[in-house]
């Protein structure tokens, strides 16, 4: 592949765009004009665990972008029905790939349309610092699978793409074991951090007291283990040793859904949480924690509005 287009530049979507821009022909589907002509003048910098500027075209319409042999569709799980609504009737022979938080995202791009799909979750992490410059922070894998139409094949090659940019990647036949990973860490991390106001730290795997915020976060994700084993779902990685390793790497990181509690915007809680609680209810395990996670979440949302 040597045609790709990222729809949605933020932090995600600017390490990938920046990163196979240095492989592949690159263009960026933004939200805002004065983001593409910021991109397209001045170019896409990346510092932090890496240093260049990346050249690549950017448009706020498919239509003024050269068409794409894949779309990596980077926008967060609050937007994903937007950004796939302005791809509706765009690139059929395009693969697109969802690297939204939690599951259902290539659910949802498939009602606009029917290009094949790949599914992908993320670990890498950024700060972005202006329209042109993201600071890349944290160097963990992109896991990819198929979805609609693909193939273990197509999976392996745009990890590969992905992995000769200077990104790591990993592709799997079935991606589900690594999505449901992610989806209790995710659920646990992010709900824990926008109701304490924690970065994730090593609170989140503090057990030495009763009163320690590690017997909550394991809880947490005792009851999603349960959920992913009745669903059948036999786990990449234990998402418990993911907190306990991640709280070791030395700095504490912030979940998006921190950063969206104290920007008072929206949180995908809908996709992460939301998504758990309803395959809990529909293969029939109790899952209270998590339900009093997602009332809690909702509640610190409808308040900024009461």
């Amino acid at each position: 592949m040597t045609r790709v287009c990222v729809a949605g530049a933020g932090v995600i979507g600017s390490l990938f765009a920046a990163h196979l821009g240095r492989v592949a022909e690159v263009s960026a589907l933004t939200r805002r004009e004065e983001h593409a002509a910021a991109l397209r003048e001045r170019g896409l910098r990346v510092s932090g665990r890496a240093d260049f500027t990346a050249s690549l075209g950017a448009a706020t319409e498919p239509d003024a972008l050269p068409e794409p042999e894949l779309v990596i569709v980077a926008c967060k799980g609050t937007d994903l029905d937007t950004v796939a609504s302005r791809l509706e009737g765009h690139w059929p022979d395009a693969i697109l790939m969802t690297v939204q938080n939690g599951i259902g995202a290539d659910e949802v791009v498939a009602r606009h349309g029917d290009w094949r799909l790949l599914a992908a979750v993320t670990f890498m992490s950024g700060t972005r610092h202006d329209d042109t410059h993201v600071e890349y922070v944290l160097d963990t894998a992109t896991w990819v699978g198929p979805a609609r139409g693909t193939t273990y094949a197509d999976a392996q090659a745009v990890a590969e793409l992905i992995a000769s940019s200077g990104l790591k990647a990993e592709a799997f036949p079935d991606l589900r074991p690594a999505q449901w990973s992610k989806l209790i860490f995710n659920a646990t991390v992010n709900t824990v951090a926008a109701l304490t106001g924690l970065p994730h730290d090593a609170h989140f795997a503090a057990l030495d007291r009763p009163t320690d915020l590690g017997h909550l976060v394991k809880g947490l994700m005792d009851e999603g283990k349960a959920v992913a084993a009745a669903a059948g779902v036999e786990l990449r990685e234990d998402p418990w040793q993911m907190n306990v390793l991640a709280t070791k790497r030395g700095s504490a990181h912030y979940p998006s859904m921190l950063e969206d509690v104290e920007a008072r915007r929206p949180t995908e809680l809908d996709m992460i949480t939301g998504a758990l609680v309803r395959e809990a209810r529909r293969v029939g395990v109790p899952v209270p924690l998590h339900e009093t996670m997602e009332r809690l979440v909702k509640a610190r949302e409808d308040s900024w509005s009461a």
